[in-house]
């Protein structure tokens, strides 16, 4: 493998493109760069690439290899694996989602996936008739029709409104998602409770919001959630997502990039055609000079290198749960093997009116009484994660993403809310589980209970991320407007460029942002429109 790596007196010189962030979207500009001739240097803050699309092995003495912050991929073009040759796996789940509920007295559930006829028979068996199938049924073929339109325009020049507008061609497809609340359409369009918080919550992941906000930004989440590879698939890296990033950053050094870690940037001046970038060490500070600076980081974090006014920031509302297990536990629900179950998404407490709960309990500063969740296990798909003993002997990972919990709740003691919140998360699983979930747990070489939990102010801290915010800001309509430029990465200086998740059409694990801002320089673009 050719590597090219670097200690910090060697970062010298000028380069035709410095990337300030090693994570994944900084990867795929690097590598596209590299292998159209120009010199690039990665500079990485930590001692790894990836940033929050990495494995771990978090627990002590534990052979289990765990996506720690990010850990499904939907977003990530085809085009980017077979422009830049990467050796990328990506495995789908045979089960969408689980949902348990009790009903009558007696729980039961709704699980989507295992072919058509198998879920509308689930449906039925839920609801009582074929009423809501026939109406999930159209709804996602709406989805659908946009969601061919639309993914393949992330990596083009933003079209216009009207642009995508006349792409989409389907007037009530543009209505429901783009100029009126989704919980408007759920509303109309289902009636059961539980099928419309199934739907709603692909609205709300990372997204502090409630069905009807007037600012459509749960609108905004809904669509890259269900635009992804012009499915809306959500797919498991195989070997985690740490696999992917690796593949990236294998890919950039093949193409002749050099990257950097422990390198952390601390300044960038720009005149508009060149730039210096100043970094610091623990053997001190350093600068190099480019033609072109790609920043994936935030935008708070590229107003801070630039000396600007950082834009104000949009809190994260998430909590993000770890485990490894012993065996899967068992369910309430009869009918249903834990298996399939927990192989898709497992939502919690995710009823309509239960997440118009929590969110109002949230947004009035108060922990929701019964927490929202999702989870799935990764090893039922993927099990190289997993050494071969723990294999051998029936372990599971579990990940739990927790909604509506901004990070202003955590401001008055991080640890104690966030242990808090994790044991009455827990107790809203528990209530359709057979067994309780900490019998399950497994435990790491000094008898801990194999378990972390990442609240947003956790996410700030260890990656940065502007009020941990999983998206660095609100997503935006992936179309052109006020400012964007052609590609959505370009910033007020000509030659530097924003290349992480608060570009446009920028969020989630998708080389989309990296892949435009190699674009923007490949075509000799630069500054924005305005």
């Amino acid at each position: 493998m050719l590597r090219r790596t670097m200690r910090a007196h060697e970062a010298h010189g000028t380069y035709d493109a410095v990337v300030v962030g090693g994570g994944h979207n900084g990867l795929v500009a690097a590598a596209y760069l590299a292998r159209a001739g120009r010199s690039v240097l990665v500079l990485e803050r930590l001692d790894r690439t990836g940033g929050a699309a990495v494995s771990v092995r978090p627990f002590a003495g534990v052979d289990a290899r765990l996506s720690r912050y990010s850990y499904l991929v939907s977003l990530l073009p085809r085009k980017i694996v077979q422009d830049l040759g990467l050796d990328v796996r990506l495995r789908p789940r045979t089960i969408s989602s689980y949902t348990p509920v009790e009903r009558d007295g007696r729980p039961t559930g709704l699980l989507v996936g295992g072919g058509e006829q198998r879920t509308r028979e689930a449906f039925v068996r839920l609801t009582g008739s074929d009423r809501e199938w026939e109406a999930w049924r159209s709804f996602y073929g709406m989805t659908g029709h946009v969601a061919r339109r639309v993914f393949p325009t992330l990596t083009e020049p933003l079209p216009t409104r009207e642009e995508l507008r006349r792409r989409i061609d389907d007037e009530e497809a543009w209505r429901i998602l783009f100029e009126e609340p989704i919980g408007v359409a759920l509303e109309d369009r289902f009636a059961d409770d539980l099928v419309r918080g199934v739907v709603l919550t692909d609205a709300l992941i990372g997204t502090f919001a409630d069905a009807h906000d007037p600012s459509l930004v749960q609108n905004r989440c809904f669509l890259y959630h269900v635009i992804g590879g012009g499915t809306g698939a959500w797919d498991v890296p195989v070997g985690g997502m740490g696999a992917l990033t690796d593949a990236l950053a294998f890919a950039a050094r093949r193409a002749g990039a050099v990257i950097a870690t422990g390198h952390e940037v601390v300044r960038v001046t720009s005149d508009g055609t060149s730039a210096e970038v100043t970094y610091r060490t623990r053997d001190g500070e350093g600068t190099v000079g480019a033609r072109h600076v790609l920043v994936n980081a935030s935008p708070q974090a590229l107003a801070a290198l630039t000396g600007d006014t950082p834009p104000e920031p949009a809190e994260g509302a998430q909590l993000k749960v770890n485990m490894l297990l012993k065996r899967l536990p068992r369910l309430r629900d009869p009918s249903v093997d834990p298996r399939e179950a927990f192989s898709g998404t497992f939502h919690i407490a995710e009823g309509y009116e239960q997440l118009a709960t929590a969110h109002a309990q949230a947004a009035a500063g108060e922990l929701p009484a019964a927490p929202p969740s999702e989870i799935y296990c990764h090893s039922l798909t993927d099990p190289t994660i997993l050494g071969p003993d723990l294999v051998e002997q029936g372990h599971q990972t579990l990940t739990l993403f927790g909604l509506h919990t901004p990070a202003r709740l955590f401001a008055r003691d991080n640890d104690a809310v966030r242990d808090e919140l994790l044991k009455s998360t827990l107790a809203q699983l528990d209530a359709h589980l057979a067994e309780p979930l900490a019998d399950c747990l497994a435990t790491d070489a000094e008898g801990r209970p194999c378990i972390e939990a990442k609240t947003p102010l956790d996410l700030e801290r260890d990656l940065r991320l502007p009020g941990g915010n999983i998206f660095h800001r609100a997503l935006s309509w992936p179309y052109a407007q006020e400012g964007t430029g052609r590609w959505g990465v370009e910033t007020r200086y000509a030659n530097v460029l924003l290349c992480g998740a608060g570009a446009v059409r920028g969020g989630g694990v998708s080389g989309v942002p990296g892949h435009n801002a190699a674009m923007a320089v490949l075509e000799g673009t630069g500054g924005t429109d305005g």
